[in-house]
């Protein structure tokens, strides 16, 4: 019965706003509205028709364009989503489109209208007419402004398939409009009723297509007479342009002759934004070496691109391609410009799943461009997603045999440092860090390690703090490097906060005070100014202990990016920790971020040399230079013995040694022995007479002192050992167990001897003779 009947509208799987889009509904029998997908809430466009008694041609014509829609598929033809017919209105359901008035008003307004934009529309257009007049046989006779919609990604869709008939004449001729506005964009021959000059079958359509060009670049057309005058239309179409709109039919080109001739060099439609359009279409179908040249030229024109076509039409492909293809690194840099245009929803949706899925790719072009470019997508990740997907892929680029990887992990530290739980930060990353400031062979990587370290000094916990920093400075301010020693001393000034005061005293001014003899002139006015700015700090809590609360906030210098020149600033002024920027390798002293500072100036010939000593001589030269690096390590008191005059090394040693110890600066926290006595004829500092006129006459005590840097040649065995941060054994220890095993195999080779002595006097042994001892 009629009272079970079900209301079909209101099953209908969509929902219709009602109210019509900013900018009405174009002229026709439908109205446009918005709406959105019931089950999952995707936005949609619901095209309206309601059925008015007394108008039943228009009702019929609507049907015809239901039907039309449904049957059509063409990638620049309006798409048919779902539909509804009843006896009351027609429902027809497509992707979310905005109509191209409204859309080109808008975009009028902000400024954001571009040729390039305009080409790729009109060859959409264009594209979509020469389907229907060659391929199907169809005459659209309404193409206008009113019959063009925009999607989201700025693709121009055809519609308006109302008033559409066979070319052929099956079905009777051309239906009538009875709307002026779209009678207006008839050709001449129809409207002045003489028949004369009939044409071809698309020389209507071809003249209507003049019409939408005329009215894109000028607005809406008033009357025919004004397609006379060019008004803004660009120079590179005026000429295809008049071929539309001549007044014989017969000369009007066909829409396939017409986009070819706009494809020609220098054309209207020929440009880059039209050739990436149509690379993205036959991307599928494209060789390997296409598709990675392409993606390695889109970066440089995205720029120049719309929004929502990068949004929309590339970043799906370039997910696409990374899924399925074999695009590789090079969809990397066009992937995160793109994700620009995103929302943080968008980006977590969209480009995350994504990037932890390339960490764990083995390409290594790809994992270096994502540790490159970190600071791109660093924000939108969350802890655990980095802790538990992310750090475990990145700390494997610390044993790359790859210098340029192991550097550029080091760097992504830096981003990374912040998200790191407890034991990735405190024991995992340092002990990767213990390994390269002290084993690699690359001395710009254990530079920037130790920069990095002063960094994230304040992300640590008080113990690995307490354990780690003046350790790891003091390795660093030991270094063959020179860079490396001064980074030492500015990771020293950048985590000054993070010492009491009787570290400062006890620790950090011990070490910083063996720099102010090193060779390079650079690390020792480094070294002078630290040296300044602790003393000042120690100075001020011991006149006014009151302020040793304020003064662990209180910065001793400002160290500037880098090539480092920091400069002293008081107590009060804030502290920047140095930046990590150095390169990878130098391959001259010109690379070297200390170049500012005089280095490579008249010596690059002698720093280029070095690099080619063979490691046997710096491993000669390092065990000969051992014992004088023992002397130092034992106490805080140093023997010095006369010499000859003070002179610095020369510096290629510094780039030539890359060998490294396995382990920190023995630990701080040992008790110093007792001083070693000193040698005859030596004084004590406070018997030395500093001012005096006897200063001139005597030897100079300090004359004997040349400062010598090596690298151990030996590594600690476990790595991955907390130990490595620890208290080690000193040089003096390993001396000592060195001395005990030479006497013990000279013992051992003594009671050889004596038992051969002893068989030798005995003489041989006679059979049957029993052995007497």
């Amino acid at each position: 019965m009629w009272f079970f009947a079900r209301d079909p509208i209101r099953d209908f799987p969509y929902e219709v706003s009602p109210e019509p889009p900013d900018g009405g509904s174009p002229p026709g029998p439908w109205t446009l509205h918005r709406g959105k997908k019931k089950a999952t809430g995707d936005p949609v466009s619901v095209f309206v028709y309601d059925v008015k008694p007394g108008a039943e041609e228009q009702t019929l014509v609507a049907k015809a364009a239901f039907k039309r829609l449904k049957t059509l598929r063409h990638p620049n033809i309006l798409a048919y989503i779902d539909g509804l017919e009843t006896d009351k209105c027609l429902h027809v359901v497509t992707e979310p489109v905005t109509p191209l008035g409204t859309y080109l008003k808008a975009k009028g307004d902000k400024g954001e209208l571009s040729q390039l934009e305009v080409s790729w529309g009109l060859h959409q257009i264009v594209k979509a007419l020469s389907f229907l007049v060659n391929d199907c046989g169809l005459i659209h006779n309404n193409v206008c402004v009113a019959a063009v919609f925009v999607d989201r990604a700025g693709e121009w869709k055809l519609g308006g398939l109302d008033y559409m008939y066979s070319a052929q004449g099956d079905g009777g001729g051309p239906p009538r409009k009875g709307i002026p506005e779209l009678e207006r964009y008839d050709p001449p021959e129809k409207t002045d009723g003489s028949g004369k000059g009939v044409g071809e079958k698309w020389s209507a359509d071809v003249w209507r297509l003049g019409c939408l060009i005329w009215e894109v670049f000028n607005g809406p057309l008033p009357r025919a007479t004004s397609l006379r005058s060019l008004g803004k239309i660009p120079k590179s179409l005026v000429p295809h342009y008049c071929e539309l709109v001549g007044a014989n039919p017969k000369m009007r080109p066909n829409p396939a002759r017409f986009l070819q001739n706009c494809r020609s060099p220098n054309g209207f439609m020929c440009n880059s934004f039209v050739e990436t359009n149509l690379f993205l279409e036959e991307i599928q179908i494209k060789e390997p070496a296409e598709r990675q040249k392409f993606f390695q030229e889109l970066s440089e024109n995205l720029d120049s691109f719309p929004e929502d076509f990068c949004r929309h039409k590339v970043l799906p492909q370039l997910l696409t391609a990374f899924e399925f293809g074999s695009a590789g690194a090079v969809i990397l840099t066009p992937l995160f410009k793109v994700g620009k245009f995103l929302s943080a929803e968008e980006y977590q949706q969209k480009i995350i799943p994504v990037v932890v899925k390339m960490f764990s790719s083995t390409d290594r072009a790809m994992r270096i461009r994502l540790l490159q470019q970190m600071e791109q997508f660093i924000q939108y990740l969350n802890e655990p997603t980095v802790n538990s997907q992310i750090f475990p892929h990145v700390v494997h680029g610390f044993l790359d045999t790859n210098p340029a990887i192991r550097e550029q992990t080091v760097k992504s530290m830096l981003l990374l440092a912040p998200k790191l739980n407890e034991n990735n930060l405190n024991v995992e990353l340092m002990k990767h860090f213990a390994r390269l400031q002290a084993k690699d062979d690359q001395g710009p990587i254990r530079c920037n390690t130790t920069v990095c370290l002063g960094k994230i000094g304040p992300y640590l916990n008080a113990s690995t703090r307490h354990r780690v920093l003046t350790s790891a400075f003091s390795r660093a301010t030991k270094d063959p490097f020179a860079p490396s020693r001064a980074a030492g001393v500015l990771g020293f000034a950048a985590t000054h906060n993070l010492y009491s005061m009787s570290d400062c005293a006890l620790k950090v001014l011990p070490v910083l005070c063996a720099l102010t003899v090193d060779p390079e002139k650079t690390v020792r006015d480094q070294a002078f100014k630290a040296i300044r700015s602790f003393m000042a700090k120690l100075e001020t809590v011991s006149e006014d202990p009151a302020q040793l609360a304020e003064m662990g906030q209180c910065p001793l210098f400002l160290p500037h990016a880098l090539p480092w020149e920091p400069a002293y600033a008081p107590p009060t002024s804030p502290v920047s920790p140095p930046p990590l920027l150095l390169p990878a390798t130098f391959l001259s002293p010109q690379d070297s971020p200390f170049r500012d500072w005089g280095w490579g100036r008249g010596r690059a010939k002698g720093c280029r040399s070095s690099t080619r000593l063979s490691f046997q001589q710096e491993a000669d030269t390092s065990r000969s230079q051992r014992d004088d690096w023992s002397a130092g390590k034992g106490s805080t008191t140093q023997a010095v013995s006369p010499g000859p005059p003070f002179r610095l090394p020369p510096t290629p040693s510094s780039w030539s040694g890359w060998e490294a110890q396995g382990s920190w600066d023995p630990g701080w926290q040992e008790e110093p022995g007792p001083p070693a006595p000193l040698p005859e004829g030596t004084k004590l500092a406070s018997e030395y007479n500093w001012g005096g006129a006897e200063s001139s006459e005597r030897p100079d005590p300090f004359s004997a002192l040349s400062p010598r840097l090596a690298v151990g040649t030996q590594a600690a065995g476990d790595w991955g050992s907390e130990e490595n941060w620890e208290a080690l054994e000193s040089d003096n220890k390993q001396a000592k167990a060195e001395l005990a095993r030479k006497k013990r195999e000279e013992r051992r080779k003594e009671m050889e001897a004596k038992r051969a002595e002893r068989k030798a006097a005995k003489g041989p042994m006679k059979l049957g003779a029993r052995k007497l001892d």
